[in-house]
């Protein structure tokens, strides 16, 4: 595979995130563990995270139970404008979607993301 395919062929886990039927909460427990990673404070391989921003990229679209447009925009600015948005905001942000998700919640769809994607 060349290059070029590399970068036009979508990752595996977006394939499956475009048909996954994630409910609200789920798409906001990607975005957790989306500014987890930004935050570095995720604890998932790095081929697991990679995946992960892979479905976040898909699912960031989507309606969340929490977490309205806003938190995306600073996402995108974090991974895309080099500083724009702060490690401090990443971080705060990172905290405040800890507080709205159940500890558990979060754990029990890191599982099923992880069984989902991985077929364990």
């Amino acid at each position: 595979m060349n290059l070029q395919t590399a970068i036009e062929t979508p990752h595996p886990a977006a394939l499956w995130a475009q048909t996954a039927p994630l409910d609200p909460l789920q798409v906001d427990c990607v975005t957790a563990v989306m500014l987890r990673i930004l935050d570095n404070k995720c604890e998932l391989a790095p081929e697991e995270q990679m995946a992960l921003m892979a479905v976040y990229s898909v699912v960031r679209e989507r309606k969340g139970l929490f977490f309205d447009t806003s938190i995306h925009r600073e996402i995108d600015e974090a991974l895309h404008a080099a500083g724009t948005v702060s490690v401090d905001r990443i971080h705060e942000l990172r905290l405040f979607t800890e507080e709205a998700i159940p500890k558990p919640v979060l754990k029990h769809f890191k599982r099923y993301l992880h069984d989902s994607l991985y077929g364990v």
